[in-house]
């Protein structure tokens, strides 16, 4: 009974669901601009509410924080440009279904895949918090590096049906990564003395540029083309449809919150990883994956959302942030007394629990805010080009510049937009080299720091059969590899035999 009272704390202060409303609402509209995250608004909201109630600002900061992961969806499905990097999976498959005439079936199949996707994260939050915590907590650096190794084996798969070619993109996006002050010994690299590389190269800007820049270049030498008219009938997806989807969904969820609760990780890992299993494990899917596949909907859909809750594990049971949203979060309740960690649950049960309802009322209200309004959205896609183009590009200078502030990030944006343009002419996946960039920090600074832990790189090596996990983790690296590399000889094969008989 006392939980319960604890759960109903939203009804019993009926202000704080209006304020998860409000936030839910506009973080929907804010992930659907690039440039614009749910960190940033988060941050925002951090100096904003320092003189609020703790629960209101809570209230506030969750609403944002769920609506925004799922507004990068958006833009993603109806402009190639993800709102998030979490989006970047989303647009692999939201796109062509867009171009197809589908865009309010891969919106609604999107909205309804976050709710479920949010909704299984919440409950495992709730239910399994201190085994998952204690889980994470084992994680050691050896396996935050071979975790990232898995990210790079998906290169191969995503966008493009060269593994070579999705390699050497993620390979380039790590090298970009590597730009900036050294972590360990701020010596600069690859900076050429100038000053703004310092800092480094920002994925997000990167990304804005890499599909959203690059489209509108695209389109360009297809400015002719009529806009495809799309087909709105029925958005919410019928329950034969979930049905069917069931298993996918699950896997996603599972995937989504297990990624979350390792610290550091987040929803753009769990989402791009989602995406990698689901086009390993679905056979015969209605249409190729990258071609307008609903399963590539669902998948990344699914597991970035659920990676929400996952993210709130390790930050109230161990004080350790799961990604950059709750990283910030965890500041504000330090700013507002709170200390989050292993006595949380003694010390304030009443924090845990309204977190918890939060969260549920955030999904109730991602119900009306993600489907009403979607009619309209779509309206975008038969904009004529000659409008459409000049907006696309407007809107990604406008995101690039909210980031930081800086002009310098414009310019960098559209370059990456024009190295974005002519990797898709000539058939080189975009994708892979955000992901690289994504993955980078990971990589190197788990690589270097289970080098110093052993020893030396041999002495590392062998640390992985000393931990079951180490031993898991390095299997799955063999599996995919072993199953990219069958791929990749059966499409050269069918390849050349199409060679042959011309």
């Amino acid at each position: 009974m006392e939980i319960l009272s604890y759960l109903t704390i939203p009804i019993q202060e009926p202000i704080l669901i209006l304020f998860v409303a409000l936030g839910c609402f506009a973080g929907v509209y804010i992930g659907a601009i690039p440039g614009l995250s749910a960190t940033m608004a988060v941050s925002l909201l951090v100096s904003f509410t320092f003189g609020w109630e703790t629960h209101s600002a809570l209230a506030l900061m969750i609403g944002i924080f769920v609506g925004a992961v799922y507004g990068g969806s958006r833009s993603a499905i109806l402009l190639n440009i993800p709102g998030a990097p979490a989006a970047v999976a989303t647009a692999l498959d939201g796109y062509p279904l867009a171009k197809k005439g589908y865009a309010g079936v891969a919106m609604g199949i999107a909205t309804t895949q976050s709710i479920i996707g949010t909704l299984i994260g919440i409950l495992v939050l709730a239910l399994f918090t201190p085994v998952i915590s204690k889980f994470a907590l084992n994680f050691s650096s050896i396996d935050y590096l071979l975790l990232g190794v898995m990210g790079m084996m998906m290169a191969g798969s995503l966008g493009s049906k060269s593994i070579f070619r999705g390699l050497l993109a993620a390979a380039l996006g790590v090298l970009l990564g590597t730009v900036g002050m050294d972590t360990m010994t701020a010596t600069p690299r690859f900076t050429f003395n100038i000053l703004y590389l310092h800092t480094g190269v920002d994925y997000v800007i990167a990304m804005i540029g890499l599909f959203g820049v690059s489209e509108a270049l695209i389109q360009i030498t297809h400015k002719d083309a009529k806009a495809v008219r799309q087909k709105i009938g029925r958005i919410v997806p019928s329950l034969a449809t979930c049905r069917k989807h069931l298993p996918l969904t699950l896997q996603s969820s599972l995937i989504g919150v297990l990624v979350g609760a390792l610290p550091g990780a987040g929803g753009d890992v769990a989402a791009l990883l989602s995406y990698d299993t689901a086009k390993r494990s679905v056979k015969n899917p209605d249409v190729p994956f990258g071609e307008g596949s609903v399963e590539g909907l669902v998948a990344p859909e699914t597991a970035n959302n659920a990676a929400i809750g996952g993210a709130f594990i390790p930050m109230l049971t161990l004080g350790i942030p799961g990604d950059s949203v709750t990283a910030v979060m965890l500041a504000a309740l330090m700013v507002h007394g709170l200390k989050p960690g292993p006595n949380l649950m003694n010390t304030s049960p009443d924090l845990f629990y309204l977190i918890v309802a939060c969260l549920v009322l955030a999904a109730v209200f991602l119900v009306i805010f993600g489907l009403t309004g979607v009619r309209l959205f779509t309206k975008i896609v038969e904009i004529p080009k000659g409008i459409l183009l000049p907006l696309i590009l407007i809107l990604s200078a406008v995101g690039s510049y909210a980031i930081n502030s800086s002009l310098t990030d414009v310019f960098w944006m559209f370059g990456f937009g024009i190295l974005g343009y002519f990797m898709k002419r000539y058939d080189y996946p975009v994708a892979p080299c955000v992901l690289g960039l994504i993955l980078s920090s990971l990589l190197e600074e788990n690589f270097r720091r289970g080098v110093m832990l052993n020893g030396s790189i041999g002495g590392m090596f062998l640390s992985i059969f000393h931990s079951p996990i180490s031993v898991v983790l390095f299997v799955l690296i063999l599996v995919m590899f072993t199953t990219q590399t069958k791929t990749y000889k059966s499409w050269r094969d069918k390849r050349q035999g199409m060679k042959k008989t011309q």
